[in-house]
């Protein structure tokens, strides 16, 4: 009987339509293909910049140094995700995502998700649109629009922010998968970009942003620490924020690195959990045992 009870049960489970797996398929499909579209693009177009015709230093800048903004270093983590998270919603569809090649695949796409994407996609759309709001041309020089356009400007400041929004809304992520490693990529970035434009300025005199240049050391120092800070606020805070979304239900895997458990051992602790029965052997057998000494140790 139970053997037909769970048979029911998953011809049921089978038969449900996956809808949250069709929105984050859509999804995820579209993210790859704008991102995979708008990343080479970006690099032809700065690349491209006829310093002969555009003879403003600001252009030249941003022709010689596209590699070093952070806006293009999270753009490329946002891209990284999307591909890995489109390859995982393939697995599903082919019914492999229990496999331990999918495993992998969820651990380091959620890993990037919450270690590198959230935090630095939440910085750069911050504080890129609070500084334009004051002055535009402390992080985007007027200049600029000549050689790029206007939605290509969204898409790398602002769209980014709404990848966020929908990834949280559809995919659970109460907990951290990794907390050591997403830390650890959190400050890797921090430490990597911090001697990036620190270097560009004490080799070449310029800022690789011009806010920095309107402002005396100790207010440099400060900016600094903000960054620091913030990068590390707008990761702690995604947790608390998604278990608004989806609840505060523990979550076993996502809660575990799979460094240090293997994918059977999850599965086989999950399925332990959804079937757990008041008088299984494991806890009618602890029970017992407690009971028994309790009995034998008393006066009676």
């Amino acid at each position: 009987m139970d053997a037909d009870l769970h048979a029911v049960q998953a011809g049921e489970t089978k038969n449900k339509f996956p809808l949250n797996l069709v929105l984050r398929t859509i999804f995820h499909t579209i993210g790859c293909v704008v991102f995979c579209a708008v990343g080479p693009w970006g690099v032809v177009m700065c690349f491209g910049i006829d310093t002969n015709i555009h003879t403003d230093p600001l252009l030249k800048d941003l022709k010689y140094l596209t590699p070093f903004f952070l806006t293009n270093w999270n753009f490329a983590f946002q891209t990284i995700f999307l591909m890995l998270s489109l390859a995982h919603d393939v697995l599903e569809w082919m019914d492999k995502h229990e496999s331990h090649f999918a495993s992998r695949l969820r651990y380091w796409r959620d890993v990037i998700f919450s270690g590198l994407v959230v935090p630095f996609t939440l910085f750069v759309s911050l504080m890129f649109w609070c500084v334009y709001a004051v002055d535009r041309e402390l992080v985007f020089p007027e200049v600029y629009d000549a050689v790029v356009p206007w939605w290509f400007n969204h898409c790398v400041h602002t769209n980014i922010s709404i990848v966020i929004l929908i990834e949280t809304l559809l995919q659970a992520r109460r907990r951290p998968r990794d907390f050591k490693k997403e830390i650890i990529f959190v400050t890797a970035v921090d430490l990597a970009y911090a001697v990036v434009y620190y270097a560009i300025y004490f080799f070449t005199h310029r800022w690789l942003y011009k806010v920095f240049g309107v402002m005396t050391w100790w207010q440099v120092c400060l900016y600094q620490l903000l960054i620091w800070g913030s990068s590390y606020t707008f990761y702690f805070l995604q947790f608390p924020i998604n278990r608004l979304f989806h609840g505060d239900a523990d979550e076993t895997e996502s809660a575990v690195s799979t460094d240090n458990v293997s994918t059977e051992e999850v599965m086989n602790g999950t399925k332990e959990e959804k079937n757990d029965k008041p008088f299984s052997e494991k806890s009618w057998s602890l029970k017992y045992r407690s009971s028994r000494n309790q009995i034998e140790d008393s006066n009676l």
